[in-house]
This record gives structure tokens, sequence and C-alpha cells, in this order.
């Protein structure tokens, strides 16, 4: 399970929206107890491909979000992109470079505008699970 704030989900909504046409992308960072993820910190990164069909983050924004992390003693609990004008799943593409099972990969579809759709999921073995996704106030 990942949960998130209602304000997070509002600020990932604007910042995909924000990137429109192309995918918007960022990493997610916390707490895990139990095999419960809690997103504390949202890093907000450049996609390199300007792309609206894939994205790559900067590495430079990446090393830098990673240290952060270890700095605040969080851990890294996933990364995000947006979709959009796909629905909220991973494509064959974002399975096949899922690099870490224990990570969450959510995904935001932005297919329609004035409803976006977030989803989680488990990503190991060439298989996608969607995992819980909660929202608290």
């Amino acid at each position: 399970m990942i949960i998130f704030k209602d304000e997070q989900i509002k600020d990932l909504f604007a910042y995909c929206n924000k990137g429109l046409p192309n995918e918007s992308c960022g990493l997610l960072a916390g707490i895990i107890r139990d095999g419960v993820k809690t997103v504390t910190q949202i890093f907000y990164l450049r996609n390199i491909d300007e792309s609206p069909e894939h994205f790559s983050m900067d590495v430079n924004e990446q090393f830098k979000a990673i240290s952060q992390i270890r700095k605040s003693n969080l851990e890294l609990i996933g990364n995000f992109h947006s979709h959009p004008s796909t629905p909220s799943r991973p494509s064959a593409e974002d399975i096949r470079l899922a690099f870490e099972p224990n990570l969450s990969y959510v995904i935001i579809s932005l297919q329609d505008r004035e409803h976006p759709v977030i989803n989680s999921f488990n990503m190991k073995g060439g298989i996608a699970e969607k995992d819980q996704l909660q929202v608290v106030e």
C-alpha cells in the first residue's frame, strides 16, 4: 500500500497538467513501515525526452533528489510519471524499464483532463500488479 496526502495528489495533478503535452515525472520519498509506504516528499524532475509518449528523468536532478532523501533519513518509495492521453496503467515500455521490484510505480492519466486518474503498481519479472493507493487528509 502507498499513502498520499490529498494535497500531494492535487500538486501531482497540477504538475502533470503543467507539463502537457509531454509526460511528467519524478521521485517519491517517505517512510516505509510494515510494507506500508507513506509519501512525505515528492521530487518533481524534468523529462529530458520532452515527449508525450515516454520519459527520462534528468540524471543530475535524480542525484540531487537521492542525496536529499538520504540527508532527510527518508527512503526512496518509487517514482511517478504521467500518461497525457492513455489510461493509468503501465505500458509495455514502463514494464520493461521497471528496474526495482520494491519500488512503487505511480502513473497519472490525464486522458480526461477534468478527472485525472492515479494508480500505483508493483512491477517484477515483467508483470505489473496494481497496488492499493490511499489518499488521506
